[in-house]
C-alpha cells in the first residue's frame, strides 16, 4: 500500500460511527471520533465547556462500555480514540489518513459535512462514506477532482466488530490505488471480508438479505405459518443463524428494517420485484405501537415471566393477526427432524428443501424465489457470483450463500423446480447448463473456482496469499497420519499441522495420541508444528463424559492415566527441540486452553473466548493449566527472593476459581493466557498462515526449547491466606461449602503444597498437585451429581 493509514477520522457517534472507532481502536489504529455539538443545554450546563461540546462523543464512548455483546476488546482501547466535535476540531482531521462520514442518511446533512470535510483533509487523504444507500453522484456534488478521486464507499455493518463484511464501492472517478489500499487495510488490519458492490440502492447484503426476509413475511400468511415456525425453518436447519427472521428483525430494530426495505422500494422503480419490498401493514402498526425489536424491549418476541408463578423468564412470539403476545408452540417438522444431525450444512439445507411435508414446502418455494432473484441480480449490483455470496455470507451471517445453496440443492433441479413453481432465474444460468457445467463452484489444482459470467468460463476465486484452509490440505493430498479425532498435515515448507476434528474438537484419548505422534514425525522430518483446525471453535475443552462414567464406576486408575498422559503430551509440545505454536480461535476452553498454553508461541485470532473453566462442573484444571497460568503470569519472577508471589497467585487464582473467560485475544493477553510476545491476527483467514509464519521464523532464528521454570511458592502459609478469603466468601453466602473445598484445593496446588519459600518448586511437582487434587475431586459426590445434572439437561459436558 503507498498510503500507510496510522489515524482515522469518524465524523459521527452515533451506533454506526462510534463502532467503527471502537473497532479501528481494536485494531490498534488511532481514531478520531467527532460529533456535532449539542444544540441545546440543560439547565446549569456550562455550554462553553468540552464536557458539553463533545457531549455526544463522551456519550458514545460511556456507552461502549456498557454495551453487550461489547465493541471492544479491551479497556485499553480508549487510550487510542480523540474525541472531539465539528465545530472546534474539524481542522484536526488533517491529522487522519482516512475521513470516514457516519452521519445520518440525509443528502444535504451530508453535502454540507463533505465541504468541510474538503477544506481541512489533506489532498492525500482517503474519504469514505459509510452509507447504505445514497448515490455517490449525489454525495459527490460540487466536490473537486482530488476529493473525488480519492472518495470511496465504505461500508460497514452491524456490530462493526463483529460482523467480518466490508462492503467497498468505488464512484466512476475513485483512484484504484485508493480502493486496494482500504481492501488491503480492511482485509488485514481489520479482519474484514471485502466485497466489491456497484452505486445501487443498499449494495449486496441488503439488498439480497432484505430481500429474501420481505419474501419470507409476504408468503408466510398464505403457508399459515407463524413467527415462531418461520424462524425455526430458516434457523440453523438451512443454515442460517439461530436469529433466522424475524429474531433478526428485532435485532437490527423494525425502524430501520423498514427503513431499509422502504429505501428498496422508493428507489428501485425497474426491479420486477420491487412490490416485494412493499412494506406490509401489520408492520407498520407494529412501529406506530412502539414494537420495535430488542431496543424497546418488545418486537416479534418479547420476555415475560412464566405463566407457571415460578418467575421463570418466558419468550412470548406475537400473533401477527391480533398483534398479541402469547406463549410459543412447539414447532415440529419432518423435514427439520430429518435434518437435525446432519452436520454438513450443504446436505442439511439440501434435506430440508427436499423434504415433503409443509414446512419443507414453504423453505423450497421462498429460497428458490431468492436465488432466482439473486441471478437477476448480476451484473446489476455486483459483476459475479462470488461477491453476491460473500456479501450474504457475511453480512447475514448465512453459512451459504444464495449460488452456493443454490449448488447444495442442484442448479438443474433448482432451475427444473423453479420453473413449476413460476420462477424465472437468469438467462445465464441456463446457458451454464447449457454449456456443460452443471455448479456455480468447483475445485481444480486444489483451489476453489467459480462460473464468470461474461467469459463463460471458469475462473480461481481469488483469494489472499495468507488465506490458508486445512480444507487445502486435504485437495491436496497432504495427510501425514491420523485417527478418528485428529490429522497430521504437511503443510508445506517444512511445518507440519495438527488438526483437531473430534466432536466440538473435544479433548480424548485419541487427540492426546496424536499430539504425540505428531511430535514424533516432526522432530524426525520437519521444522516446526502448528496446531489448528477449520471448525467452528478450536476446542471445547476435554468431553468429560468418559470421565463421569469412570468416576461413577471408581476406575480412578483410568481417570489418572488419561489426566497424566494430556499433562504429559502438553509438557512435551512445550520442551520438543522443534517449535510448536498453537492457534485458538473462538471457544478455547478448558482443555483447550491447555493445549494452546501448551506451545511455545501462541498466534490467536483476535476473536477469542479463552479460560480455564473446570470449576463450573466442581474439578479444577487436570492437563497443566494451574502450572501453565502460574507460569505464564508469574514466571518471569517465580525463582527470585525479591517478589512476593501473592500478588501472582491471587490473579491466577481468581481466574481459574471464578472460571474467568476472556473475551477477546486482548483479553486473554491481559488475563496471563497469553504472553506478550504471543501474536494477534485480525483476519481469521490468515490464522493458519500467520502461525506457519511464526513457526518457520522460529525456526530459522535458531529455536532453543526454554528452560523450565522453578517457582518459590508459600506452602500452607498462602494456602491458609487464600482459605480467610474464602471462609468471607462462605459465611456472606457467596459460595456454598463445596465451592470452598474447591478453592482449597485448588489453593494447595498454587501455593506449592507442603513447601516454604526457601525451596524452589519445579513443574512436575506443581503438576503432580495438581492430579492428586483433579483425581479427589472426581470422586466427590456433588461433583458427579453436578455433571450427571448437566448431562440430564443435554447440556455439553466439557472441562
Amino acid at each position: 500500500m503507498k498510503t500507510r493509514i496510522r489515524k482515522v477520522a469518524v465524523l459521527g457517534a452515533g451506533v454506526m460511527g462510534s463502532g467503527i472507532a471502537a473497532h479501528l481502536a481494536n485494531s490498534g489504529v488511532r481514531a478520531l471520533l467527532l460529533d456535532i455539538v449539542p444544540p441545546k443545554a440543560a439547565p446549569g450546563e456550562d455550554t462553553s465547556s468540552k464536557a458539553f461540546r463533545n457531549k455526544f462523543v463522551l456519550g458514545a464512548l460511556a456507552n461502549m462500555r456498557k454495551q453487550r455483546p461489547s465493541p471492544i476488546v479491551s479497556e485499553q482501547v480508549f487510550t487510542a480514540i480523540e474525541v472531539g466535535n465539528f465545530e472546534d476540531d474539524m481542522a484536526r482531521i488533517s491529522e487522519c489518513d482516512w475521513v470516514i462520514e457516519v452521519v445520518k442518511e440525509d443528502m444535504a446533512v451530508k453535502q454540507a459535512l463533505f465541504a468541510k470535510v474538503e477544506q481541512h483533509a489533506r489532498k492525500d487523504a482517503i474519504v469514505s462514506s459509510n452509507t447504505s444507500g445514497l448515490s455517490i453522484a449525489g454525495m459527490l456534488q460540487g466536490r473537486g477532482p482530488e476529493f473525488r478521486k480519492h472518495f470511496l464507499v465504505t461500508h460497514f455493518f452491524n456490530p462493526v466488530r463483529y460482523m467480518k463484511l466490508l462492503e467497498l464501492v468505488a464512484g466512476p472517478e475513485t483512484d484504484p490505488e485508493v480502493v486496494r489500499t482500504i481492501h488491503g487495510f480492511g482485509e488485514a488490519v481489520l479482519g474484514k471480508g471485502i466485497v466489491y458492490g456497484k452505486d445501487t440502492t443498499n449494495f449486496i447484503a441488503n439488498r439480497i438479505g432484505v430481500y429474501g426476509m420481505m419474501k419470507t413475511i409476504s408468503e408466510m400468511r398464505e403457508a399459515e405459518m407463524t413467527v415462531e415456525e418461520v424462524d425455526k425453518i430458516f434457523g440453523p436447519a438451512m443454515g442460517r443463524p439461530k436469529s433466522a427472521v424475524f429474531r433478526t428483525a428485532d435485532i437490527v430494530g423494525l425502524d430501520t428494517f423498514i427503513h431499509v426495505a422502504k429505501n428498496c422500494y422508493d428507489t428501485l422503480t425497474q426491479d420486477e420485484k420491487r412490490d416485494t419490498f412493499a412494506i406490509p401493514d401489520f408492520l407498520q402498526k407494529m412501529v406506530e405501537k412502539g414494537l420495535l425489536g430488542d431496543k424497546s424491549g418488545s418486537g416479534f418476541y418479547k420476555k415475560s415471566k412464566g405463566g407457571g408463578g415460578d418467575g421463570e423468564k418466558e419468550i412470548l412470539a406475537l400473533d401477527l393477526k391480533t398483534l398479541d403476545y402469547r406463549s410459543q408452540n412447539k414447532v415440529r417438522f419432518e423435514s427439520l427432524g430429518a435434518a437435525k444431525n446432519v452436520e454438513d450444512v450443504r446436505e442439511r439445507v439440501a434435506t430440508v428443501m427436499k423434504g415433503q411435508d409443509k414446512a419443507a414446502k414453504f423453505a423450497e418455494r421462498v429460497t428458490l424465489d431468492v436465488l432466482a432473484y439473486s441471478s437477476r441480480r448480476i451484473p446489476e449490483i455486483a459483476d459475479d457470483i462470488v461477491n453476491i455470496d460473500r456479501g450474504v455470507r457475511w453480512g447475514f451471517g448465512w453459512d451459504l450463500g444464495p449460488f452456493e445453496t443454490w449448488d447444495a440443492y442442484g442448479v438443474k433441479a433448482g432451475v427444473a423446480r423453479m420453473k413449476e413453481l413460476g420462477i424465472q432465474p437468469a438467462a445465464w444460468v441456463e446457458q451454464m447448463l447449457a454449456s456443460g457445467r452443471e455448479s456455480f463452484y468447483g475445485v481444480q489444482d486444489g483451489r476453489d473456482t467459480y462460473w464468470d459470467i461474461p467469459s463463460k468460463s471458469v475462473k480461481p476465486v481469488q483469494e489472499s496469499p495468507r488465506t490458508m484452509r486445512v480444507e487445502y490440505l486435504k485437495r491436496g493430498n497432504k495427510k501425514i497420519t491420523g485417527n478418528d479425532s485428529a490429522s497430521l498435515w504437511d503443510m508445506g515448507d517444512g511445518v507440519t499441522l495438527l488438526e483437531f476434528h473430534s466432536k466440538m474438537n473435544s479433548i480424548d484419548d485419541d487427540i492426546i495420541a496424536m499430539m504425540n505422534k505428531a511430535l514424533d514425525e516432526t522432530e524426525k522430518n520437519f521444522q516446526g508444528l502448528v496446531i489448528g483446525n477449520d471448525g467452528a471453535n478450536f476446542s471445547a475443552g476435554a468431553n468429560i463424559m468418559a470421565l463421569l462414567m469412570a468416576a461413577k464406576s471408581d476406575e480412578f486408575e483410568a481417570i489418572r492415566k488419561m489426566a497424566a498422559a494430556f499433562q504429559a503430551a502438553n509438557q512435551r509440545m512445550r520442551y520438543s527441540g522443534v517449535p510448536v505454536v498453537t492457534a485458538p480461535f473462538n471457544l478455547t476452553l478448558g482443555g483447550g486452553a491447555e493445549v494452546t498454553m501448551g506451545g511455545n508461541a501462541i498466534q490467536a485470532s483476535a476473536e477469542l473466548y479463552m479460560g480455564l473453566v473446570e470449576v463450573g462442573v466442581g474439578l479444577i484444571p487436570g492437563g497443566g493449566g494451574n502450572m501453565q497460568l502460574l507460569r505464564n503470569v508469574y514466571g518471569p519472577y517465580a525463582s527470585d527472593k525479591d517478589f512476593d508471589p501473592l500478588p501472582f497467585l491471587k490473579k491466577v487464582f481468581l481466574s481459574i476459581g471464578t472460571a474467568k473467560v476472556a473475551t477477546s485475544a486482548e483479553e486473554a493477553r491481559e488475563a496471563g493466557f497469553l504472553k506478550a510476545s504471543d501474536g494477534i491476527s485480525a483476519n481469521r483467514d490468515f490464522l493458519l498462515m500467520d502461525a506457519k509464519a511464526r513457526v518457520l521464523g522460529m525456526a530459522a532464528s535458531g529455536f532453543q526449547p526454554p528452560r523450565p521454570t522453578r517457582f518459590r511458592l508459600p506452602g500452607p502459609s498462602g494456602a491458609a491466606t487464600i482459605d480467610m478469603m474464602l471462609y468471607d466468601m462462605q459465611l456472606n453466602n457467596q459460595i456454598s461449602e463445596h465451592d470452598r473445598k474447591i478453592g482449597q484445593k485448588l489453593a494447595h496446588v498454587l501455593t506449592g503444597g507442603d513447601t516454604s519459600p526457601t525451596a524452589l518448586v519445579t513443574e512436575e511437582r506443581l503438576l503432580e498437585l495438581e492430579l492428586e487434587a483433579f483425581l479427589s475431586l472426581t470422586g466427590e459426590a456433588k461433583t458427579q451429581d453436578r455433571l450427571m445434572h448437566m448431562l440430564e439437561k443435554g447440556k455439553p459436558l466439557r472441562n
